[in-house]
């Protein structure tokens, strides 16, 4: 009878570590990087540098790095509300969303006809 309690024990133990190593794990939303100005650029990529073309519906952090006075970075999509940096402003901010199914565009609106980009969260 000892030995049946503690295997349960044990197994209770496994099961509560696997979900607290789940919930954190599921907790850690997935970050981004979006940059304008350096010149006439702007560029969003994914922790290992890569170009966005799609992503999963979920939470991000994006970092975004404006580094131009004449540039923003404006991030347009689902359930997104005057996600922008300012043009006559400078610096790096943090933004958290939960992106939604749908097409997404990011843009500097000064020079948005040469300065854009898209991808599709699935």
């Amino acid at each position: 009878m000892k030995t049946v309690r503690i295997a349960l024990a044990v197994a209770a133990a496994a099961v509560v570590s696997a979900i607290a190593v789940a919930s954190s794990s599921a907790a850690t939303p997935a970050k981004l990087t979006a940059t304008v100005g350096g010149g006439f650029t702007i560029t969003l990529v994914d922790s290992s540098g890569k170009k966005v073309k799609s992503l999963k519906a979920e939470t991000y952090v994006i970092t975004v790095r404006d580094r131009s006075d004449m540039h923003n970075f404006e991030l347009r999509g689902p359930g997104l509300n005057e996600q922008e940096t300012s043009v006559p402003g400078t610096g790096t901010t943090k933004w958290t969303l939960k992106l939604k199914k749908g097409s997404y565009l990011y843009v500097c609106d000064p020079h948005a006809s040469t300065m854009r980009g898209s991808f599709v969260v699935s």
